[in-house]
């Protein structure tokens, strides 16, 4: 055998290892982010938003939720009330009340009142930023007619507080970016050679 064809040989190998190689490359990535979708579709939930929670007292489950799901201070936010019975079904009517603390202190309440079909909705706007705590009182359920209490903590932004969102996505888009920029130059240097 000549050094010609040995090294051609060596060479067609060497090829073949590194275009084997760029497959394990591209395959381990798409694989990688398969799972990372994987993960995010298997633990997603109807009430996994950041301000909303849920809480069972005896034979009621309470759920609130907030639209947006961060409401923005001095701005109208849509809070949501849903009253579930022991198999997790919505009650169909219920008698419910609402007060609002702010650093212990009590800025607002809901007066007690009849809602049907198992959940209600209304418009709220918080004037203060941070936390709030909502105590969510249903009526005529305990034994011989309590009240039931839930305790839920609500939080809310100031206008400046979406740089945090636009903060973290801009993190993203520059991570991902930074990824694709390393893929091509990798395929650039490969070509080269």
């Amino acid at each position: 055998m000549s050094s010609t064809s040995y090294k051609l040989t060596v060479h067609n190998i060497l090829k073949k290892i590194t275009f084997e190689i760029m497959n394990l490359d591209r395959l381990l990535i798409v694989v990688f982010f398969g799972f990372l979708m994987t993960l995010t579709i298997y633990d997603a939930s109807a009430h996994q938003l950041f301000n909303s929670a849920e809480e069972r007292i005896g034979n009621y489950k309470v759920q609130i939720a907030t639209l947006p799901e961060i409401p923005t201070v001095n701005e109208k936010s849509q809070i949501l009330f849903r009253v579930l019975d022991s198999d997790g079904n919505e009650v169909d009517k219920f008698r419910i009340g609402v007060r609002i603390y702010y650093n212990d202190l009590l800025v607002d309440t809901f007066p007690p009142q009849y809602h049907d079909n198992g959940h209600w909705e209304t418009d709220y706007v918080f004037r203060e930023p941070g936390n709030h705590i909502f105590r969510v009182d249903l009526y005529d359920v305990g034994e011989s007619g309590n009240i039931l209490t839930y305790t839920f903590n609500i939080s809310t932004l100031n206008p400046f507080g979406y740089i945090f969102y636009y903060t973290i996505i801009s993190g993203g888009i520059a991570g991902i970016g930074i990824m694709i920029w390393a893929i091509l130059s990798k395929k650039k240097t490969r070509a080269k050679l």
